[in-house]
């Protein structure tokens, strides 16, 4: 049997995933890393730490594994933004690694703007301005860290993504590497000429030698026998970003196809061909994936309050005892009510851009009862994606031809038909587990030539769940509008 093991490195933990060459999920281990947290909005992490627990949650796996004449390949996929700085002689960081979370870069990029930069980064790179991308981190590391500038400055350090940092360890220092989607979410990668900018590198005062070479998805990065778990070297195939991964996942091949994560918050992605068109006000482009020569592009939007309201209406309010128990409560009225929810809990995110609005729910009459509030929230989450896949859709001049959703939300029946009313599209639910994870095997199996193009993927979807919009166009104009009027009380 032949298994690819993707390693899902987030936030929180290191997850090694074992799969089949059937593409079914064997096993996995989760191994979780520190969070630091120095200073009042600052977020790090420990890098070794990371690579370690990778190392720990791959012996653990491949433990699993009965047979002796088992061979193995390994993917993986990332947190993205998160920025680490080591020194490519001692193969020791300099400093923490700084997470996509982390504030301390905010100073950084006031300045860019300060100078008029926008408009310059916005073009080059498809992004915003933020702390959030690698760039301002990376500056930070080497404007105030002891002795990093000049070392910097001396060719004797390297930066990269987390991607980076591990194939770099597991190859021994012999591959600096990276892969297109990662590069894209830098701020110092040109998404038009698929290279670092110079330009913008020299706006960061980060010098061009710190970078990684980057490559398609569907590259082979290089070998290991991840520190003598395997006699003999594996090839290393197959990388993208965590994001990318569950758009690759969930086989969104073609321009018009998103996928909508339902977490905490919502991570929307929506595949716009492979024109790097530039993105609504608030939103992104970047590399959504690089396969078989061709580079498909996305456009990216993230809502703050998703699954958070529903979270907080059982322990903040207890007006529901579980989240499950949000749908029966829903559906003991027809309707909202006239009832509208608006969960700026941490101000309103893409693509309003308010961080100084607060949540509201308005609407309410003496009829209105626990029912209309509970649906309010669901109907909630479904504007606020509708919100971004119109924005996304009407920019790339394409049709949303179907949403593809994961995660726990999804469960619920009235939320997807209501979504899929909201958008006058089909919604497919995916029973995908570890999306991500699937989006970097099957770059992995394109890279090893496993499959021969993106169609043969496609087939292997094994199972659709769709649900079909059933509202009239005139009731989702009016449900809609009394969204936007809610919308607008709360962004004044």
């Amino acid at each position: 049997m032949r298994y690819i093991i993707t390693v899902d490195q987030s936030t929180s933990a290191t997850k090694a995933v074992l799969f089949n060459e059937h593409c079914q999920l064997v096993c996995r281990k989760n191994v979780a890393h520190k969070q630091y947290y120095p200073q009042p909005g600052w977020v790090e992490h420990d890098a070794e730490e990371i690579y370690n627990n990778m190392v720990e949650a791959i012996r653990e796996v491949v433990k699993t594994v009965d047979d002796a004449e088992a061979s193995y390949s390994l993917a993986i996929t990332n947190q993205r933004e998160t920025a680490v700085v080591w020194n490519r002689f001692t193969g020791k960081p300099v400093y923490n690694a700084v997470v996509w979370q982390c504030q301390r870069g905010a100073a950084i990029c006031n300045e860019l703007r300060e100078r008029g930069y926008t408009d310059l980064i916005r073009e080059r790179s498809g992004l915003l301005i933020d702390p959030y991308f690698a760039a301002s981190g990376v500056k930070w590391i080497l404007d105030n860290v002891q002795g990093a500038r000049q070392a910097a400055d001396n060719g004797e350090l390297l930066m990269g993504t987390i991607d980076t940092w591990l194939v770099w360890k597991l190859t021994g220092g012999k591959e600096h590497v990276t892969d297109y989607t990662n590069a894209s979410r830098t701020m110092l990668f040109n998404i038009h000429t698929l290279d670092w900018d110079d330009e913008l590198l020299n706006l960061l005062t980060i010098p061009r030698n710190m970078m990684a070479k980057p490559m398609p998805c569907d590259s082979v990065f290089g070998e290991t026998t991840v520190e003598g778990v395997f006699d003999e070297p594996i090839v290393i195939a197959g990388m993208l970003g965590d994001s990318h991964g569950a758009l690759a996942g969930q086989m969104c091949f073609e321009a018009g196809m998103g996928k909508a994560t339902y977490g905490t918050g919502s991570s929307v992605m929506v595949n716009i061909g492979e024109n790097a068109v530039a993105a609504p006000e608030g939103l992104v482009t970047s590399v959504g994936f690089a396969a078989k020569g061709k580079i498909f592009y996305a456009f990216e939007g993230n809502i703050h309050c998703t699954g958070a309201t529903i979270k907080w209406m059982t322990d903040n309010l207890h007006l529901i005892e579980s989240p499950a128990e949000i749908e029966k409560f829903a559906l003991e009225v027809p309707d909202n009510g006239g009832v509208y929810m608006v969960p700026a809990f941490a101000g309103l995110g893409a693509p309003w851009w308010n961080s100084q609005a607060k949540a509201m729910i308005c609407g309410m009459t003496l009829a209105t009862e626990k029912g209309h509030i509970c649906r309010a929230a669901l109907e909630a989450i479904a504007y606020q994606i509708k919100d971004l896949i119109d924005l996304m859709t009407k920019q790339a001049g394409i049709t949303l031809k179907e949403l593809r959703v994961d995660g726990g939300p999804t469960k619920n029946q009235l939320l997807m038909q209501f979504q899929a009313d909201m958008l006058d599209a089909c919604i497919n639910r995916s029973d995908i587990e570890e999306a991500s994870a699937m989006g970097a095997m099957i770059m992995n199996g394109l890279a090893r030539k496993v499959w021969k193009d993106m169609d043969e993927v496609a087939a292997l979807r094994t199972s659709d769940n769709r649900i079909f919009p059933t509202m009239s166009r005139d009731e989702r104009e009016r449900l809609y509008a009394g969204w936007t009027e809610a919308i607008h009380t709360v962004n004044r």
